[in-house]
């Protein structure tokens, strides 16, 4: 069962504070714990986003020790799954796991948490613009581009499921080339596809938070105006922390 979050509620017409990480990749022997960093989060914000690659190689014990510190966190949670979560084929333990935790697993589904609907999906890769990959070729080419068409498809699904009037999407690939800047232009195909932020155009869109690009950029735009911001946990921030504080 899916824990209750306590949180505070901001009065009406007050902004809701969102704090958004990714790229947390936490390991199943690791020292490293974040239940200090989910602790400081809930005092800095009204609910934890968090932009896929929670586990580093989709481990069910990776999960457990994720969830573990998640105990800490005392504000709703959000999240998407990363590539990571389903390199060793438990995604599905995974997704328990963090669901029985108390997080809200967006996978092209919406969720409204004091007057905010986030919308949420893995996402894909396909490239950008111009470069973007077409359906042509072999199969297994049209296979990606098809898996990349489909992630978007879910999106729009989500977005459509959106009643409030400001809205969050919370991917995991990058909607826009922007903020992968700062990595390799040969891996920019790998790391997302336009045609997320196509789908995010059509929609009255406030923000957008995805991770994967590590060494990407933290803000960009889509071109119809919409705000990106890659808060993988290594991109320096304006908070100075692995986090973004963004407000809606």
């Amino acid at each position: 069962m899916t824990k209750p979050a306590q949180t505070r509620t901001p009065a009406k017409g007050q902004k809701l504070r969102i704090a958004a990480v990714a790229d947390l990749h936490v390991k199943e022997s690791g020292s490293e714990s974040y239940r200090d960093l989910f602790t400081e989060m809930s005092t800095k914000a009204d609910v934890l986003v968090m932009a896929g690659d929670l586990t580093d190689l989709g481990k069910k014990a990776e999960a457990e020790r994720l969830a573990s510190d998640l105990r800490s966190c005392t504000i709703p949670m959000v999240a998407v799954l990363g590539n990571h979560d389903f390199e060793c084929g438990a995604v599905d333990d995974v997704r328990s796991i963090l669901k029985d935790a108390g997080v809200h697993l967006l996978e092209g589904q919406a969720v409204e948490i004091n007057g905010v609907g986030f919308a949420g999906v893995k996402g894909f890769a396909g490239g950008f613009g111009r470069h973007m990959l077409g359906s042509f070729g072999e199969p297994a080419i049209k296979a990606m581009v098809a898996e990349s068409m489909e992630e978007t498809m879910r999106l729009e699904n989500a977005l459509r499921q959106v009643r409030s009037e400001r809205a969050m999407v919370v991917l995991h690939y990058a909607p826009i080339a922007e903020t992968v800047e700062g990595e390799p232009k040969e891996i920019y195909p790998f790391l997302g596809s336009s045609r997320l932020a196509e789908t995010i155009d059509r929609f009255p869109v406030s923000a957008v938070v995805h991770g994967h690009a590590h060494r990407g950029r933290f803000e960009g735009r889509t071109p119809g105006g919409a705000p990106v911001y890659n808060v993988a946990a290594h991109i320096e921030k304006p908070t100075g922390r692995p986090y973004a504080i963004i407000e809606l």
